[in-house]
């Protein structure tokens, strides 16, 4: 620090010069500014001594960083924040393409997954309070719960698991079920395994006739193809394509835990050829349990729910929830064929009987 004395002041001057602590204070500011200014003489004299050792090169290198610098500053400074709706943008153009979380959207009113209701959660609070007037408010809590407070529970949810459409609070969460989770519909299943693999292979067989033979929708994938051929859609009766696989049809009907009777229970044959990659995606609630029963699996073809991978196998089901991250692929060789599963949705083993009957009226198609 410089020290820079100061004008006098007209009290200055009129007090006595032969103050004791006067002339204390004047010698020692005196001293502090003496020491002040050697200080910064040789602070200047170091300075113009390092700057004559540097060489040449130094110099110019130092010069042109220091002329970069307050080029990027000008740069920077003159430069527009970006706005958000550059990405907004991006998202309503996929969204006016009809392709979200890699799924081609569909925006019918009748679709519980594509279509995005105003009023959602005073529509199932209304349907809440119509089933416990016709029938009882016990055991509803946990159903009560999840609808007063569905938009905390969809948006605070990690990202390994947030369902769509619906979440029923405390339900033990994990990616797959072990096969005791629904002992008696897998086993029945698996029983049944040549019989749905031969109604399969006859309603295949249409293929070598037309792209796309009539019942079966294609889904939008990233890569290569995927069909599914559904019995019940979105808790919906397929009458034309039950007729066709009319064993299967019946099979569902012993289930024990099948969704039937509400949107978020569906029953297919699910077909990706090789090459297939499904994109990442969530289901549309954690209340069920997604069933596959192996056709026809190749090598090269796994799922994978909340970052785990797991194969399929021949005459087997795998359990999982599809609420959590999950995705697929077939990455066999083409002479291998596809890789088929029959898919039917099942109660959560943890969601109560008086819990069921109330969500199939809350849910109910059409409602």
């Amino acid at each position: 620090m410089v020290w820079v004395p100061l004008r006098p002041t007209s009290s200055d001057l009129r007090a006595p010069l032969h103050a004791p602590s006067t002339i204390t204070m004047s010698l020692e500011w005196l001293m502090d500014w003496s020491w002040s200014l050697d200080g910064l003489r040789d602070f200047i004299a170091t300075g113009i001594q390092s700057f004559r050792d540097c060489d040449a090169t130094a110099l110019v290198a130092v010069a042109c960083l220091l002329v970069l610098f307050v080029w990027y500053c000008y740069h920077v400074g003159r430069e527009q924040p970006r706005a958000y709706a550059t990405v907004n943008a991006l998202m309503q153009s996929a969204e006016a393409n009809g392709v979200q979380n890699g799924f081609v959207y569909c925006h019918s009113p009748e679709c519980v997954r594509c279509s995005h209701h105003d009023g959602l959660n005073q529509k199932l609070y209304h349907n809440l309070q119509e089933y416990a007037k016709r029938y009882s408010w016990s055991g509803m809590g946990r159903i009560h719960k999840g609808i007063r407070e569905q938009g905390r529970y969809l948006n605070s949810r990690p990202s390994i698991q947030k369902p769509e459409v619906f979440f029923l609070p405390d339900l033990p969460t994990t990616p797959y079920f072990s096969r005791d989770a629904q002992k008696h519909d897998v086993e029945l299943l698996e029983r049944n395994f040549q019989t749905i693999l031969c109604e399969f292979e006859t309603l295949y067989k249409a293929f070598s006739n037309c792209s796309l033979p009539q019942g079966w929708k294609m889904n939008s994938t990233p890569s290569g193809e995927w069909f599914t051929f559904y019995l019940v859609n979105q808790g919906m009766c397929v009458p034309r394509n039950c007729r066709r696989c009319p064993r299967t049809y019946r099979l569902l009907g012993s289930l024990r835990t099948c969704i039937g009777n509400n949107v978020f229970g569906n029953a297919c044959i699910s077909v990706l050829s090789p090459g297939t990659v499904i994109a990442e995606h969530y289901g549309p609630t954690n209340i069920r349990i997604r069933c596959h029963l192996g056709l026809k699996t190749p090598s090269n073809c796994e799922l994978v729910v909340g970052g785990e991978p797991q194969c399929w196998a021949e005459g087997r089901c795998l359990l999982f929830d599809d609420s959590f991250l999950h995705t697929a692929f077939h990455e066999g060789a083409p002479e291998e064929g596809p890789r088929v599963v029959f898919m039917v949705d099942l109660w959560h083993p943890n969601v109560a009987a008086a819990e069921r009957q109330a969500l199939d009226f809350i849910f109910a198609p059409g409602r």
